[in-house]
């Protein structure tokens, strides 16, 4: 296995299951240094003895703003830099419009897009030229699915920031891209699914390539987004998604 990040350090927020959880291996078997949160101390022990390679849980809710403090302080005295940021933590709910609560707008977009603006604007006084910023989106962002309206318009936030930070940051030689992924099967969606009956069968002839991701597959775009592999990419979308917001 190549070693793109040997010596690199790895923040990756929500990085206690399915997608983060994934990632921050797939990082860590590249030889980063990875640091995740989560919001529950007892799956962020699991979850970091799971990374390995010495990886470090810093329990805590990005939309709290003390929470990233802490997080860049524990970086800082480590490293005293950040080589790669993956903004993943979030939120999915569902109301339809009609019957969007105040409560459910605050908490998504506090997760989603508060989270995500703190989460990178905190690290960067630890990076420098090279840096590589990943936000994750999702096909959402890009399709009108019923009841979805707030989560939704939070990952079209997301995809807006890859735009303007790449414009923001150009001079400092720090890259920020999007990886947006479909239908994934992680733990969550597999709970959603068996309580669903049908709603497999239903994504599966509604994604041309016949089936949901699996998390490496979103993992794999997010090294490539983050490595030299991914140099000249900048202010960009990538969708993993069989093909499913393309066709």
């Amino acid at each position: 296995m190549t070693k793109r990040f040997d010596g690199k350090v790895v923040v990756i927020t929500g990085g206690t299951d399915g997608i983060g959880l994934t990632t921050a291996r797939a990082f860590a078997a590249e030889g980063a240094f990875v640091y995740v949160t989560g919001r529950r101390q007892e799956r962020l022990d699991e979850a970091v003895a799971e990374i390995g390679s010495g990886a470090v849980g810093i329990r805590g809710d990005v939309g709290n703003l003390a929470d990233l403090d802490r997080l860049y302080a524990r970086v800082k005295r480590d490293h005293d830099r950040v080589d790669v940021v993956f903004a993943n933590a979030g939120v999915s709910e569902s109301a339809p419009i009609g019957a969007i609560e105040e409560d459910h707008f605050d908490r998504v977009f506090a997760i989603n897009v508060k989270g995500t603006v703190f989460t990178v604007q905190k690290a960067l006084p630890l990076m420098s030229a090279g840096g590589a910023v990943v936000l994750a989106g999702s096909g959402a962002g890009s399709k009108g699915f019923p009841n979805l309206s707030v989560y939704s318009a939070t990952k079209a936030a997301i995809r807006s920031f890859a735009r303007t930070w790449t414009t923001d940051l150009k001079s400092r030689g720090i890259r920020v891209n999007v990886v947006s992924p479909g239908m994934v099967l992680t733990p969550a969606m597999r709970t959603y699914l068996d309580a669903n009956a049908g709603a497999e069968d239903w994504m599966r002839q509604t994604i041309p390539f016949g089936r949901l991701a699996h998390t490496d597959e979103i993992a794999r775009a997010v090294l490539f987004l983050a490595s030299d592999d991914g140099s000249f990419v900048g202010g960009e979308e990538l969708f993993v998604d069989g093909g499913f917001v393309a066709v």
